[in-house]
């Protein structure tokens, strides 16, 4: 295991959410699966406990720990897309896996995860800094999934 790794609680799903992962991201792989050696609250002995998972090359561990706690936006993992086509990839795989549209590029993941699906257009407008930025985030506010045209037209000023 990794000296650094990012903890994910799930109800009971962590496996299932791995595998979606890693079947959705690149550099996503699943690792070792952990069953628990007794019970344990929200759980019963041989029931998976944890499960290392890989997210585009940064390390986590799924932990199935019952209905105790549950994701908040306060955690996001935030993809970086390059056009229309691989953000629509994933937000259409998030989503329409029993996720669900928010705002301004985020959605959730049928596990409540958060994510931020961010076209590399819209990052690179905000850091002009000034009128584009202005322009690009004005327009970014209006939307759910970010559409790359209209961010590049509202670089533009059209």
């Amino acid at each position: 295991m990794p000296k650094n790794t990012i903890c994910l609680w799930y109800e009971q799903d962590a496996e299932a959410a791995a595998e979606f992962y890693a079947r959705t991201f690149p550099d996503s792989v699943v690792g070792p699966i952990f069953r628990a050696p007794s019970n344990f609250p929200g759980g019963r002995a041989g029931q998976v406990l944890t499960v290392e998972f890989t997210v585009c090359g940064i390390p986590c561990l799924g932990l199935n720990g019952g209905s105790a706690f549950r994701q908040s936006e306060a955690f996001s993992f935030q993809i970086a897309t390059e056009d229309q086509a691989e953000t629509d990839r994933y937000w259409n795989a998030i989503v329409g896996n029993g996720g669900a549209e928010s705002a301004c590029g985020w959605c959730k993941d049928r596990w409540g995860l958060s994510w931020q699906i961010t076209p590399r257009a819209l990052t690179e407008a905000m850091a002009a800094g000034g009128e584009i930025a202005q322009r690009a985030f004005a327009a970014m506010m209006t939307m759910q999934k970010i559409d790359v045209a209209a961010i590049e037209a509202a670089v533009r000023g059209s």
